[in-house]
Formats: C-alpha cells, structure tokens, sequence
C-alpha cells in the first residue's frame, strides 16, 4: 500500500535525522530499482532500505529482506554510487517498521550493514 510506505519512509527519516544522520535523497531511482532514503553519517554515505507493514498476522517487515533483496539492493548501491561519483565508504541499513492498524507507530528497528560486499 503506497500510503503505508510514505508514512514508513516519513517515520524512518525522521528517526535516523534525530540520530544525526544527513538525509540527502529520497525515492532514487536507479535500473535496478528504488532506493527508499539515501543518507550520510559522518564520512560514510548510507543507502536505507524502508520496510513498512501494518500489523504483523503474516509476516514481518524483516522477513520481506531475503538474499535475493540484499544482493539487488547492493547492486543499487553500487550504481548510486557509481552515478554520484561517491569516493568514500557506503553501506545499506533497513528499517522496518510495523504500523498499528490506525497507522501509528507499534514499532520500529534500525538495522544497520545489512548487506555484505
């Protein structure tokens, strides 16, 4: 649900700024797919995968981040990357988030390198 999905993607960038994170895209779009919030914490520039379900009756948003998902959201990393001319070292955090059924906040976690290069 595309309303879902913005509220997450508001929750997490809201979060990660008040943790002192530059927030510095948003919904990029690369051949590979989207990237949801692109971010810099000190020298390192983060690619943040957002996650988002209402309640968690099937599944929850960590369970939607299987290999297949991180080896296609390190591919858009490096085409970022690539596009920007980035010099320094990235890496790709998730947050997920699950939404009560009135879509306020049940809970949020922030994972942060989840994929290895």
């Amino acid at each position: 649900n595309l309303d879902t999905g913005r509220a997450g993607e508001k929750m997490a960038k809201e979060y990660l700024e008040k943790k002192g994170y530059t927030i510095v895209g948003q919904n990029y779009k690369t051949k590979y797919s989207e990237i949801d919030l692109v971010a810099k914490q000190k020298s390192e520039l983060v690619l943040v995968e957002v996650r988002t379900k209402v309640g968690e009756d099937y599944g929850t948003p960590e369970d939607t981040i299987n290999n297949k998902k991180r080896r296609k959201l390190w591919g858009n990393a490096l085409a970022y990357a690539r596009a920007v001319k980035w010099p320094g070292p990235l890496r790709i955090d998730a947050v997920c988030i699950v939404l009560k059924q009135d879509h306020s906040l049940e809970r949020l976690n922030h994972y942060e390198n989840i994929v290895e290069d």
